[in-house]
């Protein structure tokens, strides 16, 4: 593999190709915006998502998907929403073969509740669909600060050709044949990462964070598991690894989301004062309609729908989840 085309150019579709390209891959970073791609090019720094962090002159930028499409390798980086009429437009193309299409977002699709490579894979059925995830902040990868991730694919050399470009001496990346566990922590952490801003806007300290951040582990165990991803995955980086760096990090737009939440302000509000997606929001709404369709307890999630979709007062939802009836702790 000597090409990769990154579709998305927002924070971490950007931080990804800087890594690709240090890896010495032709690298395309493609976005419909020709003036953010030209604000870019004149900048050499994608000054609205990732300030700070130059932008290697061997990147080539385009609007054109037909010319991105050509690359070995193309990494969807695009909101969970759109990642289907994204797929939609790809095929319409007439996408190679052999290439592979690396999905880098976070998410499940609301109406039907699949994976992101699920949705890829319906409409590129002979293209092979793979996973990066782990608790990769976009500032810090751009930044080269230490970082580690996880390749999911169930093509096991497929796995190693993309883990071998991912991997740079403050760059480290895992495999897996788990696709299904790896997205579903991607996914859902983020919504505990809201509740864990929630926490921190109401002022309630450590001890109330990390009660949250465990029994929220404990509950996508439990979820990932009935949805088909296997335990020992969600014990990993995609899994505790990205739920922890979510839910206490200053970088996390999901955990500014619930931080807001907390201190008073709506969803409406909050939403339209962002440039940038919060995953946690739509994806909220996602995972509550399909616990419920699979019957899987998800108390934090029910709690989190409810402030989200109906305006439920945050110390309302903290009392009636301690409240609950009493439950062993290992009780799944």
């Amino acid at each position: 593999m000597k090409s990769i085309s990154i579709l998305g150019a927002g924070s971490w579709g950007t931080a990804i190709a800087t890594v690709a390209a240090e890896r010495g891959l032709e690298v395309f970073l493609w976005s419909r915006n020709s003036n953010h791609l030209e604000e870019i090019e004149n900048l050499k720094e994608n000054k609205r998502y990732l300030p700070g962090v130059s932008i290697p002159n061997t990147i080539k930028l385009t609007d054109d998907l037909k010319t991105a499409s050509k690359s070995d390798i193309l990494a969807c980086v695009i909101p969970s929403t759109g990642i289907r009429h994204f797929a939609e437009d790809i095929s319409s193309i007439g996408l190679r073969k052999d290439s592979v299409i690396l999905s880098c977002t976070k998410g499940i699709e609301r109406s039907t509740g699949l994976r992101m490579t699920e949705i890829i894979e319906d409409n590129l059925p002979n293209n092979i669909a793979a996973v990066l995830s782990g608790p990769n902040h976009a500032e810090e990868v751009g930044k080269k600060l230490a970082t580690a991730a996880v390749i999911g694919c169930k093509n096991t050399k497929i796995a190693k050709e993309i883990q071998s470009i991912f991997s740079l001496p403050w760059f480290r990346t895992y495999t897996s044949d788990d696709v299904a566990g790896i997205e579903l922590g991607g996914a859902v952490k983020n919504i505990y990462a809201i509740c864990a801003g929630i926490s921190d806007g109401l002022g309630l300290g450590d001890n109330a964070k990390s009660a949250l951040v465990t029994r929220g582990l404990a509950e996508m165990i439990r979820l990932g598991t009935a949805l088909g991803g296997k335990s020992e995955t969600f014990q990993g980086l995609s899994g505790v690894g990205d739920l922890i760096v979510t839910c206490y990090s200053a970088y996390s737009r999901n955990n500014k989301v619930g931080r807001l939440i907390g201190e008073g302000k709506s969803i409406n509000e909050i939403m339209s004062s962002m440039n940038m997606v919060a995953e946690g929001v739509p994806n909220t709404i996602s995972f509550y309609e399909s616990t419920k369709k699979h019957q899987v307890n998800t108390p934090i999630i029910d709690q989190a729908y409810e402030m989200i979709e109906n305006g439920k007062r945050p110390d309302k939802a903290l009392q009636d989840l301690l409240s609950r009836d009493l439950r062993p702790e290992t009780d799944y």
